[in-house]
């Protein structure tokens, strides 16, 4: 009778700490929105830092004010080039709450390419499908890709889904390439594949999804750097364990940060949003990064 009641008490006790681990998670650390700084040495000698702007995984819905105003807040940072690593739309009448949050940011020049979010709306999914790397996708509700889109190129960014493009920023020469999200087989490495242009100073690869094979065939082409989002850095984290799934095939202890990758640096955001179905955070803040490029140690 004893051993039932102490099990009991156990169980008690055991439900109590998961209901407040979930109010915190759902109530608290989902929008404690966290500025993340990293030093990238991947610039030429002598050449002058750039502040470049990592946003990723808004999956925006509608009457998210407080994470839309942190977001445009960024500007202030006046970054010299936004990367945006897609899974921007969390809902299909979040596309005005979108273009509000980045537009501020237009002033600076910026890149992007899309993640599956971008395409489809989210579906609810059994959490424990996550630790199944063979799960089947499922397909939401059709998002406005194209207006997304048009947003993005009017305010003066480039696409990068399964593209390339060269451009000056701070008078350096930076050469771009991304592919389409990879986690729904949406990425055509051969139309950007080839090595880096001799004539380079900095160059930068995007992808939504860190897949190994992409990230491989960057690092093959001589790319410098290369920026992902989609794991959310785990979302659920142990402490002192950490995440406990990447929802791809890039390794736990790589699932977010500045990390290398052969000799190419690489930077995946934890992001800043969730599914609208798991709308929980656990030892894994949302998050934005300012990256500061500075010469590389020779």
């Amino acid at each position: 009778m004893k051993m039932s009641r102490g099990l009991a008490a156990a169980a008690g006790i055991g439900v109590g700490a998961g209901a407040l681990a979930l109010t915190y998670a759902s109530l608290y650390e989902r929008v404690q929105y966290t500025l993340r700084h990293f030093a990238v040495p991947v610039l030429p000698p002598d050449a002058e830092p750039i502040r470049v702007l990592h946003i990723s995984d808004l999956h925006m819905t509608p009457g998210q004010v407080r994470k839309a105003h942190w977001v445009a807040s960024l500007a202030a940072l006046d970054p010299d080039l936004v990367l945006l690593t897609g899974d921007n739309l969390g809902h299909p009448e979040s596309l005005d709450l979108v273009s509000k949050t980045l537009r501020p940011l237009f002033k600076a020049p910026g890149a992007f390419v899309f993640g599956s979010n971008d395409y489809y709306a989210p579906v609810f999914k059994n959490p424990f499908q996550y630790f199944n790397p063979n799960h089947k996708h499922r397909y939401g509700e059709p998002l406005p890709t194209e207006d997304l889109h048009k947003i993005l190129v009017d305010g003066g960014w480039t696409d990068l889904n399964n593209a390339s493009a060269d451009a000056v920023v701070s008078g350096l020469n930076v050469h771009f390439a991304g592919v389409d999200d990879p986690h729904f087989d949406l990425d055509d490495y051969d139309l950007v594949a080839g090595r880096v242009p001799k004539d380079t100073d900095l160059s930068i690869g995007l992808t939504h999804t860190p897949e190994p094979r992409v990230l491989d065939a960057f690092a093959a082409d001589g790319y410098d750097f290369a920026a992902a989002g989609h794991t959310h850095g785990g979302q659920v984290c142990m402490p002192g364990v950490g995440a406990l799934v990447t929802n791809c095939g890039i390794d736990r202890a790589r699932v977010k940060g500045l990390h290398t990758w052969d000799d190419m640096l690489i930077h995946v955001s934890a992001g800043l949003g969730t599914s609208p179905y798991a709308p929980v955070r656990f030892a894994c803040a949302p998050e934005a990064s300012l990256l500061t490029f500075v010469p590389t140690e020779r």
